[in-house]
């Protein structure tokens, strides 16, 4: 992670009024006065990319300040910086810097998800759950403002031109929201198709519970059967019995796929690995069917 990444790419234009003069201080804080926003949709991981934010915070310090705003029960709740005060945390740095901010709820979310979703990569979930944080921010605030032609937006288109994805897109990210856990986390690994665990949102807790059970047998649904599986629950007809029979009938042929290291090599660097080659093949297909799913949607 290079060092422009860490951090609001905005952060200079977020704390400067109309004359380009700063407003507010970047005050020097003990870290144990920092908490957690209460319902961070972003998740915080221990990962290549931490130990790159680490690295670069050793050699650099914290080059963006956290931004926070007073907790009730005392200290200072993060909005922007989770990433960052971990990373401290694992260096045992005590002291970090912060811009507090006096913001209501809304506003609050508003500013969490906006400076996270900045980030380069993102996980299904951690949209799905930001999308709908900011929505219900935006329609509590009556945030629906006017085009360029004067007519009113509601808040989801608002919100779509804000992330520039399809309203319809992100309905759909929200709607991952009401699948339980295990079953999302399937859509983050790339292991279930995000169409097909939008089918499954429609389905009862009780019923997705019952599908992860088969599945943990069976290859996760295929988009087809997960919309019979939503089907046959409209129509009142889904029961266990179903589900197993469904689950393990209309397989999709699996295709496999031979690529020879030798065909890919020429396009990589010498120094690169088995394992970076195939990191980057994945990232790259994965690019494509997002796009492919966006061309999908319009």
């Amino acid at each position: 992670m290079s060092v422009n990444n860490i951090g609001l790419k905005s952060y200079e234009d977020l704390f400067k009024d109309d004359k380009g003069k700063k407003t507010e201080e970047i005050v020097p804080m003990d870290i144990k006065e920092l908490k957690p926003y209460a319902e961070q949709p972003f998740k915080v991981l221990i990962d290549n990319s931490m130990d790159e934010l680490c690295e670069s915070i050793a050699q650099n310090g914290v080059l963006s300040p956290i931004i926070a705003r007073p907790h009730p029960e005392g200290g200072y709740e993060i909005l922007s910086g989770h990433r960052r005060v971990k990373a401290c945390e694992l260096l045992r740095i005590e002291e970090v810097p912060v811009v507090v901010k006096n913001l209501d709820d809304d506003t609050a979310a508003i500013l969490l998800v906006d400076s996270n979703l900045q980030r380069e990569n993102i996980l299904p979930s951690e949209k799905a759950f930001a999308y709908k944080l900011k929505l219900e921010a935006m329609k509590h605030q009556g945030k629906a403002t006017s085009s360029q032609i004067g007519t009113k937006l509601r808040s989801d288109e608002e919100l779509s031109l804000q992330v520039g994805e399809s309203r319809n897109q992100v309905q759909r990210y929200i709607r991952l929201t009401n699948l339980i856990d295990p079953l999302l986390e399937l859509v983050d690994k790339n292991e279930m198709a995000m169409s097909a665990g939008v089918e499954l949102s429609y389905l009862g807790t009780k019923h997705q519970a019952k599908i992860f059970e088969v599945i943990e047998s069976e290859s996760p649904p295929s988009i087809a059967q997960a919309v019979k599986l939503r089907k046959c629950a409209e129509e009142g007809n889904l029961d266990d019995k179903m589900i197993e029979n469904i689950l393990s009938s209309e397989k999709e042929e699996k295709v496999k796929l031979v690529i020879y290291e030798d065909k890919l090599r020429r396009y990589f660097p010498k120094n690169y690995t088995k394992e970076q080659i195939e990191d980057t093949v994945m990232k790259l297909i994965q690019k494509w069917h997002k796009n492919r799913e966006k061309e999908n949607e319009r």
